[in-house]
């Protein structure tokens, strides 16, 4: 007997598959050129920034008549300027201080908040039928395209005057003073953030495997334990990546703390305070570039240590497997 081996003509089969439009994008990504130019944009983006360093620990002479380039031959440092704008008496100095720890007071509240409601909801929305769910999430959805300074004069309304209807009053008047008008603020930024946190986690939370509810429902587990020991975890990438957007719109957010917070000392935070500087004392560069590095020191600390979380959040999703 004589056996005879198929034959496969070459070319029939391909150990690799076709190249997708993915591929060759990601291919270019990681290429040399692609690399040197990331390098050369992140050098770019990071001077200015580097400048505002210099100069802020520049004494004040040398800030007004030279350029902070001009430190690297002639080297003249002091933290005299920080020293003035944090914790200075006079009425010229910055007294940042203190609108330091009014704008923590105001940011951190304003990220946990819709973190947590908007968390629980995206839950409610993707994993519990109820009805009216999908007309729900529309309106959630809608709520986006909403702009921010329509909502500014109904929402101060209700504050100042409470909601009223048919003369009853349903709920009064909020009359906040000093320290108080936190909470008008923590209300403000959480009902602007809801909708578009929602939505988002929305995506990420109904894209979890149904087989691990399943088991858990199968095991005696309810909603509240799920959510608790199996969602939390794994929706960690997607709510630090909110949390950061969040925080950082908050920290830099003038409008909205002015309206519901006021300018006063007690309430005001550090966007306002720098924003009297730059009206008033405009020509003392050395107080405002100190101020100005301060105001950002923050958010980059939060961004550079929930950077990892950050990069998994916006992948989340974009690979199965």
């Amino acid at each position: 007997m004589t056996t005879t081996t198929p034959t496969v003509a070459v070319g029939t089969q391909q150990t690799d598959g076709p190249k997708t439009t993915a591929g060759r994008v990601r291919k270019r990504l990681n290429s040399r050129t692609a690399t040197l130019v990331s390098i050369v944009i992140a050098v770019v983006w990071t001077i200015p920034t580097f400048g505002l360093f210099i100069s802020s620990l520049r004494p004040e002479d040398e800030i007004k008549t030279t350029g902070w380039w001009t430190a690297f031959t002639k080297p003249q440092f002091t933290l005299e300027n920080y020293q003035q704008v944090l914790f200075g008496r006079s009425s010229s100095s910055g007294q940042l201080a203190s609108y330091f720890i009014n704008s923590l007071a105001i940011t951190i509240p304003s990220v946990l908040f819709p973190l947590a409601f908007a968390s629980l909801a995206a839950y409610a929305l993707a994993w519990i039928n109820f009805r009216g769910r999908d007309w729900a999430y529309i309106a959630i959805f809608a709520l986006q395209i909403v702009p921010l300074q329509m909502a500014l004069v109904p929402l101060l309304k209700f504050f100042s005057t409470g909601v009223t209807v048919a003369g009853v009053t349903l709920m009064p008047a909020w009359d906040l003073v000093d320290e108080q008008k936190f909470a008008q603020v923590w209300f403000a930024h959480t009902c602007f953030a809801l909708p578009f946190a929602v939505y988002l986690l929305h995506n990420f939370i109904s894209q979890l495997p149904g087989d691990l509810m399943e088991a858990a429902r199968v095991d005696g587990a309810g909603h509240p334990k799920i959510f608790r020991t199996i969602v939390l975890p794994l929706i960690t990438p997607a709510l630090a990546a909110i949390g950061i957007f969040q925080f950082l719109w908050v920290w830099n957010d003038l409008l909205v703390a002015l309206i519901f917070a006021g300018g006063g000392d007690e309430t005001a935070p550090l966007t306002v305070r720098l924003a009297e500087m730059a009206g008033t004392r405009g020509n003392e560069w050395q107080r405002l570039t100190a101020g100005a590095f301060v105001s950002i020191v923050v958010p980059l600390i939060v961004f550079l240590s929930l950077q990892r979380y950050f990069v998994r959040g916006l992948l989340a999703g974009s690979v199965k497997g």
